[in-house]
């Protein structure tokens, strides 16, 4: 009987954490990003370091921060994600999609604003895969007549 009660109280403490924190993943050619909103100061951290420090390139940080300056929200939100596979731009992408999806779950009305810019929809786009016959995915061997 006095090991059921600490249970009890533990997922009385996990569902007031889901309350205030929600999860999304976002895809986008080989990457996957997983991402944990909260209500905050503005912080995103990207595999445990800051966003400026993991992306260096200036256009990817604008990228990613495009959801937030849409909803003219970027000092509201702590975003924790991890990112993996595929290169940088792959995974800037799918970070876009986890950040707004996990906006969308936060609050619904946001989708509206943030459907518009087709960042709720995951962009299927994906390298071609190599042919037989082919130097690539379509560029063939060069032809000699002669």
């Amino acid at each position: 009987m006095q090991t059921q009660e600490p249970i009890q109280e533990k997922n009385k403490d996990i569902t007031s954490d889901q309350i205030n924190i929600k999860y999304a993943t976002g895809r986008r050619k080989k990457s996957i990003a997983r991402v944990w909103l909260k209500r905050g100061s503005g912080n995103i951290t990207v595999n445990g370091k800051k966003m400026v420090d993991y992306f260096k390139s200036e256009n990817h940080q604008m990228v990613v921060s495009r959801p937030l300056g849409l909803l003219k929200k970027e000092r509201e939100f702590d975003i924790k994600c991890t990112v993996k596979g595929g290169g940088l731009s792959g995974q800037v992408g799918a970070l876009i999609h986890g950040i707004s999806r996990a906006l969308v779950e936060f609050e619904p009305s946001f989708k509206t604003m943030l459907k518009k810019d087709k960042l709720t929809t995951r962009d299927s786009r994906t390298v071609e895969r190599k042919k037989y016959g082919h130097k690539k995915a379509r560029r063939s061997f060069q032809f000699s007549k002669r």
